[in-house]
């Protein structure tokens, strides 16, 4: 889920510092990584902003390939000027809202779920979600041996990426829509929900330890590449078939000291999907390099294409389907009833859009007084 409320309080199903609930839309794993601060050239002559530099976190994952693409490309270095970008990659929601909250990081590019988490457990204190980045990248993969229809899912074994994050809030409100019954703490009903690290998911498939899984890009094209079937594409659930995936947060603390940074980041996030929808090969290559200097390992064109065509990236932080999915969590039993007002503060984008003759967006009524 995208929002979080300032009323919002996780139940109890785990000790907070135990079971991250509402952890990562898009993460991939439940340990954080650190590109050990990588910072940007900057031109000898450029002016400096505010701020001497900005700290800025992201996952080394397709749905955030606003941040890897735009600082690829040197697309923010140009916005901010003389001000340096300090770049941290993180693999897990908790570990970067951590960040943000201790100022280890300014801005960041994270899922709707631990944006949620964040905001609430803070009491609506620490974050303000700046921007939207990404739409979509989700699907229901299964073995076509086993399952042929959606009515199939019944009875089988099915894998999200962690308890309470965004694909295994998904996953129950679907089963719930279908008539479906399963206790979303075990997992145990007319499903069996097997909650399973991105990066062992692959493995657990091959093994026939699940029988398919409702997860993020690139996991659902690694499982088609072993021979796994799309049965269901998340976005077709959803009003224009979007919601969001990835947000842009900053520090409140940094947004009321440093606005014209915030500006400067959110026009090269503003320009960076621009050039990316005007140029997806380019914009897909930038992206896999990135990637591969992060992680060591490029995705392979099987997994990379499908997975890229089937992510919008956006400005829009479509504020309407996080709340929709905050409210997904309440009738699952994740989450209680959350006060999302003032999650958003969408002013210094609408500024930005309307400099760059862009219509502005909407905050669903969630936005900061």
């Amino acid at each position: 889920m995208s929002a979080a409320r300032p009323l919002a309080t996780l139940r109890t199903v785990a000790a907070l510092a135990a079971l991250p609930l509402l952890l990562t839309a898009c993460g991939y794993g439940s340990e954080a990584t650190d590109d050990g601060g990588k910072q940007t050239a900057v031109a000898a002559d450029a002016k400096k902003l505010s701020a001497d530099e900005v700290s800025i976190g992201y996952f080394p994952n397709l749905t955030h390939a606003t941040a890897l693409v735009g600082v690829q490309e040197g697309l923010f270095q140009k916005e901010l000027g003389g001000t340096t970008i300090k770049a941290s990659t993180f693999n897990a929601g908790p570990s970067e809202i951590e960040a943000l909250n201790a100022g280890s990081i300014d801005i960041g590019w994270i899922g709707p779920s631990p944006s949620i988490n964040g905001y609430t457990k803070s009491k609506g204190k620490n974050l303000r979600i700046i921007s939207g980045s990404a739409s979509g990248g989700v699907k229901l993969v299964v073995n076509p041996e086993k399952i042929k229809t959606l009515d199939d899912v019944k009875g089988k074994k099915i894998a999200t990426p962690q308890l309470g994050n965004t694909q295994d809030v998904a996953f129950l409100n679907w089963i719930a829509e279908k008539g479906w019954k399963v206790d979303a703490q075990s997992g145990k009903g007319d499903v069996s929900v097997v909650r399973t690290d991105n990066k062992i998911t692959p493995d657990a498939y091959k093994s026939g330890s699940i029988d398919g899984a409702w997860v993020p890009e690139p996991t659902a094209s690694k499982l088609v590449s072993e021979g796994a079937k799309v049965l269901l594409d998340e976005s077709t659930l959803w009003p224009d078939n979007k919601f969001v995936i990835t947000n842009i947060i900053v520090s409140q603390k940094f947004l009321k000291e440093h606005p014209d940074v915030v500006e400067a980041v959110l026009r090269g996030s503003v320009k960076t999907n621009e050039w990316i929808n005007a140029n997806p090969d380019k914009a897909k290559a930038s992206a896999n390099t990135a990637l591969e200097k992060l992680s060591g390992k490029a995705l392979p064109a099987d997994v990379l294409d499908p997975a890229w065509k089937s992510i919008t990236f956006l400005d829009d932080p479509l504020a309407a389907t996080l709340d929709t999915e905050a409210q997904h969590a309440v009738k699952a039993g994740l989450l209680e009833k959350p006060d999302l007002k003032g999650i958003y503060d969408l002013t210094p984008l609408d500024k930005v859009l309307k400099a760059a003759g862009k219509p502005g967006v909407s905050d669903a009524g969630l936005g900061a007084e």
